[in-house]
């Protein structure tokens, strides 16, 4: 016999209770644990369930808000429209009269004054440098490179951005046909 089945020829009873109370310790670590995971899961789970629904809830309010900004921004503008329809729906023969084309001017002039209050203003284009981030090129004609030599629909800027560029003609120092005849 060797020196191994020596040792464990006696069996000891303290060892049989020590690995029973071993066992039971785990088992009982292990189900404190999953309780704990589960509780993990389950607070986790509550988590991504109040994000999803403040998420639904800051996109609602954020097209609340835009609603309410339109209607504001809308309410504005109908003074104005309601003033330019009232001036339209004169007798051709009063339109011609000094007095409505006054009239109609006041009208626009209010309905740029709502636009204005709103953030809107025009981008000044005739006579200045072309730049593409204010500006898109629609035709090129003779004159002086890279300026803006005509508008052809005005650009607007909403709280410093581009909301639409300025269609424009611009400046290039092509020579015309009469000095190619020189």
């Amino acid at each position: 016999m060797d020196g191994y089945e020596q040792e464990n020829d006696g069996f000891d009873p303290t060892d049989l209770e020590e690995t029973k109370a071993t066992i039971e310790d785990l088992r009982h670590q292990l189900k404190t644990q999953e309780e704990k995971a589960q509780s993990y899961l389950a607070n986790w789970q509550r988590t991504q369930a109040d994000l999803e629904n403040m998420k639904k809830r800051v996109q609602q309010e954020r097209i609340e808000s835009m609603t309410l900004a339109n209607s504001a921004l809308l309410r504005r503008i109908l003074g104005a429209v309601d003033d330019l329809e009232r001036a339209f729906s004169r007798p051709t023969a009063e339109m011609c009269e000094p007095g409505w084309a006054e009239g109609a001017t006041m009208s626009f002039q209010a309905l740029k004054s709502a636009l204005a209050s709103e953030g809107l203003e025009p981008i000044d284009a005739v006579g200045s440098e072309f730049d593409p981030r204010y500006h898109e090129a629609i035709m090129r004609r003779p004159g002086e490179e890279g300026v803006v030599l005509e508008e052809l629909q005005k650009g607007y800027m909403l709280n410093g951005r581009v909301l639409r560029p300025s269609r424009v003609v611009v400046g290039t120092s092509e020579e015309t046909d009469s000095e190619d005849q020189e």
